[in-house]
């Protein structure tokens, strides 16, 4: 019995936004019984876009893909001012595509073995929290770059240049500032050989083939979908046939905790909608407050909630989309991709986490600062 409640203390503390998510829907069915108008509560093109995006992702990565970019870019990198602009600037442009949680699999550790493997340990921390505000940022320009983006895509449907429209003046300037930073860094020779490329790399030159066309064609069905050419179900089915003809395994390293996440808000959001009190009051909060309303609700309870929270009760897409996009910069969970790094840290160099808790919240408010000002003019002038 205590093992029993030892999992399940220990799957609540690992899953908190997903059982927090399921249950609000739960309680909220409470008050609205489920009937039929739950079933259009749920948005299946943001469940099977963001399924085939996960297999896709989750197949390049395990084939090595990212890791070989990343080594022939390091190749050149022969001062610790080139490598920390090479990997910051991998993080903020693969972001777009790959989403930010993946840019920081990815790259973090590989980054954290470098800087080992050159001695220079004393540029973990910087590096690392620029990497991180890098995939954040970078990843807001595009309706794939994450969740809350594609959420948010679908559910006011925007085209896509009303889309990047808003999402682009921050993305400008988070690499102006990212720039800034990077620039700061002491320049010093870097004398290190690239480590040699793992099993991952190797096989996607040989026997992987077919996979890797397989999710390159993927992922243009997902393109297509994005841009409404074609239905969600196509780029889910190919994904799911698809990974289980050729690499059934990769299916195990989707995200289905996310996707579940997303039901529980769908279901919550749905049924508060039908609450006249309480949409109303939602309403009122929101009206004309959507950049600050979303960017304090993603402090507390992460950006991609919030935007499925929101989103019901506003018309403003785009505030709302400047918001919790923003507002993956802050507190430590504001983006639940800045878990990532901070974990890599703490197993990787456990002496380090305190410095690196302090050095994260203050370039994260630094940012915060400086964009939400300037795009709250810029929404203005729209």
């Amino acid at each position: 019995m205590k093992k029993a409640g030892k999992k399940c203390a220990e799957f609540i503390k690992r899953e908190a936004v997903l059982c927090a998510a399921l249950f609000l829907g739960a309680a909220s069915s409470f008050f609205v019984p489920p009937d039929k108008a739950y079933a259009g509560y749920i948005d299946f093109r943001v469940l099977g876009l963001l399924f085939a995006l996960m297999v896709v992702t989750a197949g390049l990565k395990e084939l090595g893909v990212f890791d070989r970019a990343a080594r022939v870019l390091l190749k050149k990198a022969d001062t610790t001012g080139k490598l920390c602009l090479s990997m910051v600037f991998l993080c903020f442009f693969s972001a777009m595509l790959i989403t930010n949680d993946v840019a920081l699999i990815t790259f973090v550790p590989f980054t954290l073995l470098l800087l080992k493997m050159a001695g220079k340990e004393e540029l973990a921390v910087p590096l690392t929290v620029y990497e991180t505000v890098a995939a954040n940022m970078g990843s807001s320009l595009t309706p794939i770059g994450n969740p809350q983006n594609l959420y948010l895509y679908t559910a006011f449907g925007m085209s896509l240049p009303e889309f990047m429209k808003v999402t682009a003046p921050i993305t400008g300037i988070s690499a102006l500032l990212l720039l800034c930073c990077v620039l700061r860094v002491k320049k010093e020779p870097l004398e290190t050989a690239v480590p040699a490329a793992g099993t991952g790399a190797r096989e996607a030159g040989g026997k992987a083939a077919a996979r890797l066309i397989f999710y390159g064609v993927t992922f243009c069905l997902c393109l297509l979908t994005v841009l409404r050419l074609l239905p969600a179900a196509v780029p889910f089915a190919a994904a799911l046939l698809g990974a289980l003809l050729l690499r059934p395994a990769v299916l195990l390293q989707v995200d289905y905790s996310l996707l579940l996440t997303f039901v529980g808000f769908f279901v919550f959001v749905g049924n508060m909608g039908r609450i006249h009190v309480v949409s109303s009051l939602l309403e009122r909060l929101l009206e004309g407050r959507e950049l600050v309303v979303a960017f304090g609700a993603s402090q507390i309870i992460s950006n991609v909630p919030a935007a499925a929270l929101l989103a019901g009760f506003t018309h403003n897409g785009a505030a709302l989309l400047a918001g919790v996009d923003i507002g993956g910069l802050g507190t430590l969970i504001a983006s639940m991709a800045s878990l990532i790094s901070y974990k890599f840290i703490v197993r990787e160099m456990p002496e380090k986490k305190g410095k690196y808790f302090r050095y994260f919240t203050l370039v994260n408010l630094l940012f915060a600062a400086i964009l939400l000002p300037a795009v709250f003019l810029y929404l203005t002038c729209l």
